[in-house]
């Protein structure tokens, strides 16, 4: 059966998911927040599974204009949820509303509720209530400019939740934010990797998984696992699939260091159970005091932001220690997430581009200050003598 498909995701990482998709033979159409596409049950466990920067997969249900609730009570009865949801199905119907005449979304899900519940009642012949005491099929009902929008999700907990995390910091960054500024590099697997700020180990880890073409939801289950029509030897010849896509061979070079000791041990812990432990050389080390003779590398690191007043003196004071250590790296790329838009007078060097990411809530920006590749490594004692 196909199926009106979109991918979920966090505001201007879109294209990204786009070209992921079509990476891995998608049509896509692009919007705000969401990437459509179609496919079947076999796509949806596909592209749950591999999808580094989206959010959750979603069949898109139906679509139609409805300024009434009863409008939208007549289209949602129209549907034939019957072919989608079980007898038994545990069906909650959350909601959001922006710009719309039906703007009470605790109004519109309990009229989808009941639409569907009759729907429901009528194909099955029901007369009395149903039991929703079977697999859970999470709905949702958005309405923008009185344009409504009904899905149903199949992944559960966000794809962000790999499975990996036993542990994390104080300011932890989602896996498939970490995967996207990855992804936004110029880092190739044989490439030298470094996160001199890695928290809880999950920037160096998404590395490592892409690194090594480890699909990124392999350590995880998808709620839509549970439905009666998703094949599970089906759901195990695509993860069959994905497990035999990795590539155990090559040799990664991930370094990742922090200076708080009790960080690298998180760190440890979560790279263990990602079983890419020994793929990345972690240390407990200031930025100041780090060295390196290797060229050609890549950086990526998500700074303290310094939210509070006492604590942006301190990051303006790591900036200028970035940008003296690094800086001289002068065939390394480097990456630097934060929300000061200050951060290149502190760094002392102007980027080579600016991308506007969100983290979370919190608007940031991606420094990047591109480096330029030593072709002949013959020359690596003048860099060095310099």
């Amino acid at each position: 059966m196909k199926f009106k498909l979109i991918a979920t995701c966090a505001a201007g990482i879109e294209a990204l998911v786009g070209k992921e998709m079509r990476d891995l033979g998608y049509d896509v159409q692009v919007e705000n927040g969401r990437v459509r596409f179609t496919g079947d049950e076999r796509d949806i466990i596909k592209t749950n599974l591999w999808l580094r920067t989206a959010d959750r997969i979603k069949i898109v249900v139906d679509e139609f204009d409805a300024k009434t609730f009863d409008e939208l009570f007549e289209q949602t009865t129209a549907i034939a949820w019957d072919k989608m949801l079980p007898m038994d199905a545990a069906f909650p119907v959350e909601g959001r509303s922006r710009n719309s005449k039906l703007h009470s979304v605790p109004d519109s899900q309990a009229i989808v509720k009941k639409a569907i519940v009759n729907e429901l009642s009528m194909a099955y012949h029901r007369h009395t209530r149903l039991p929703e005491t079977g697999a859970k099929f999470p709905l949702e009902v958005a309405i923008n400019k009185d344009h409504v929008m009904l899905t149903l999700d199949t992944t559960g907990s966000s794809l962000f939740k790999r499975g990996y995390r036993v542990e994390k910091g104080s300011a932890p960054l989602k896996e498939n934010m970490a995967a996207a500024l990855v992804m936004l590099t110029s880092w190739f697997p044989e490439m030298p990797f470094l996160d001199p700020f890695c928290g809880s180990g999950t920037i160096p880890i998404e590395a490592a998984m892409i690194g090594r073409n480890i699909a990124p939801g392999f350590n995880r289950d998808f709620i839509c696992e549970q439905w009666p029509w998703i094949d599970a030897d089906m759901v195990q010849k695509v993860r069959d699939e994905a497990d035999s896509k990795a590539d155990y061979d090559i040799e990664l070079d991930i370094s990742a260091s922090d200076i708080d000791g009790n960080m690298i041990e998180i760190s440890k812990r979560n790279a263990e159970e990602a079983g890419l432990l020994a793929d990345i050389h972690f240390k407990q080390l200031a930025v100041a005091d780090f060295k390196t003779d290797k060229v050609n590398g890549v950086i990526v690191g998500n700074p303290p932001y310094g939210q509070r007043m006492s604590d942006e003196e301190h990051a303006h004071v790591l900036y200028k220690q970035m940008g003296k250590v690094f800086n001289p790296l002068t065939s390394w790329s480097k990456y630097f997430l934060t929300s000061d838009l200050d951060f290149e007078k502190y760094y002392g060097a102007k980027a080579t581009k600016r991308r506007k990411l969100y983290n979370g809530s919190i608007r940031t920006d991606y420094f990047q200050f591109w480096g330029k590749k030593v072709r002949d490594l013959r020359s690596l004692d003048q860099i060095k003598a310099k």
